[in-house]
């Protein structure tokens, strides 16, 4: 499941063919269930947060050898890997790789790709120019083309805050004062006697 939810309490529903887990009523995570002995289906995504603080990790990892052979990693993200290590070495270039991967979480692949073969174009491997240039193509693209977000990539938690209205209470009265009002009685002797010039009476 994502690292996210780690130490996390999940509920798993399990089927003939389907393995699915639960946060609370969201899905995070599914997979088919697997005869084999020792056998195990990884999802890229669910570790992206680890990878991160962990980038040299990435190359060889499980998880990116199952996406490259189901297809969601494509030759597209290998060329920008490939550009983001030569210009910025393997540690910050994993880390670009691993920041577009993120940006699967809320765009189509198409959008995504697109973003990437149009930040290649303009020789740039940073993941804000192609968030900007994903959502360029978002923007162009009609409904039909814009695709449902990569299916191994879930989305983000969503919080279980909730907004409340607290009552409206009266303030209460203030008590009557008992003070006697002040006097500026003292005051009125400088208005009779003014200093002199030289700074004496």
């Amino acid at each position: 499941m994502p690292a996210r939810l780690i130490d996390t309490r999940v509920r798993v529903r399990l089927s003939a063919n389907e393995l699915r887990i639960f946060d609370g009523s969201q899905q995070v995570a599914a997979h088919p269930r697997l005869a084999a002995a020792g056998a195990e289906h990884l999802e890229l995504d669910h570790y992206l947060e680890i990878l991160v603080r962990k980038p040299g990790a990435l190359a060889g990892s499980a998880a990116l050898a199952q996406a490259r052979a189901s297809g969601a990693f494509t030759s597209v993200h290998d060329a920008f890997w490939a550009a983001a290590r030569a210009r910025r070495g393997d540690g910050a270039g994993a880390r670009a790789l691993i920041e577009v991967l993120l940006l699967h979480r809320r765009m189509a692949p198409s959008q995504v790709i697109a973003g990437m073969q149009a930040a290649l174009a303009a020789g740039s491997c940073s993941a804000d120019v192609v968030a900007v240039e994903a959502r360029k193509h978002a923007a162009a693209a009609s409904p039909a083309e814009a695709g449902t977000a990569w299916q191994a990539l879930e989305r983000p938690r969503r919080s279980r805050a909730a907004v409340i209205t607290l009552p409206r209470r009266p303030a209460p009265a203030l008590p009557p004062g008992r003070r006697p009002a002040p006097s500026v009685a003292a005051y009125d002797q400088l208005l009779r006697n003014p200093p002199s010039a030289g700074g004496t009476r």
